[in-house]
């Protein structure tokens, strides 16, 4: 679908701060294809919003009265299953984001993010790719694949997903390509740019980053402190 100033991307942004949904509507006023629908300062109010307007976007605070952020995002997902939902906050922990992705965010980003940066994520997300803050994917990457350094914002395509869900089962190359439909060397070439983009040296390094990311996803009681 295209978006523009007649048919926007609507929002609906959650936090508890007025002083900061006033900061995220002046951030996305920068592109005239965002359009802030409704606001809400609790979690509860904010579940109940997107149940109501169905937007296609919704920026949640984790920390808020009456329902977390990560509670109203499980009932989001029941209620309003084609809206995604991105957290925008200041906690980066690997508890919380744990929490979230289990939830079934399907973003996780810091507020000291830029416009350009917040703007770019909301429309990477509707590609149906996952995004994370640099000091998220660190965060990941220090807890799963340690010492492991990265240079900037980083989404996993859906695809990419499904390939790292597959490598997680012990899928070779060939039954992964069997899997999905794709010839061998397009899946090799996925497993590169992820080897790439996550910063990874080697084949097993990548193994266990998907067995030890799915793992949260799917049973994150394995991982929480």
């Amino acid at each position: 679908m295209q978006f523009d100033e007649n048919n926007p991307i609507s929002i609906i942004i959650a936090d508890d701060h007025e002083v900061v949904r006033a900061g995220i509507r002046r951030l996305l006023s920068m592109d005239k294809s965002l359009k802030i629908i409704d606001e809400a300062s609790n979690g509860r109010d904010a579940a109940d919003l997107v149940a109501y307007h169905k937007p296609t976007i919704a920026l949640l605070d984790i920390m808020m009265p009456m329902m977390s952020g990560i509670d109203a995002v499980k009932k989001i997902k029941m209620t309003s299953p084609d809206t995604f939902v991105v957290m925008l906050t200041a906690f980066e922990d690997s508890n919380h984001l744990e929490k979230a992705l289990m939830a079934g965010a399907d973003g996780y980003l810091t507020k000291d993010i830029g416009a350009k940066d917040l703007i770019k994520a909301i429309h990477t997300v509707l590609l149906g790719e996952r995004v994370f803050s640099k000091s998220i994917i660190m965060i990941m990457q220090n807890r799963y694949v340690p010492n492991l350094q990265v240079d900037e914002q980083i989404t996993i395509t859906k695809r990419e997903q499904e390939i790292l869900n597959l490598i997680a089962l012990g899928r070779k190359t060939a039954e992964i390509s069997d899997t999905l439909s794709l010839s061998s060397r397009t899946v090799e070439t996925h497993r590169y740019n992820l080897m790439k983009k996550l910063k990874l040296n080697s084949a097993a390094e990548l193994v266990r980053y998907a067995v030890v990311t799915t793992n949260v996803m799917e049973n994150p009681e394995n991982l929480l402190d």
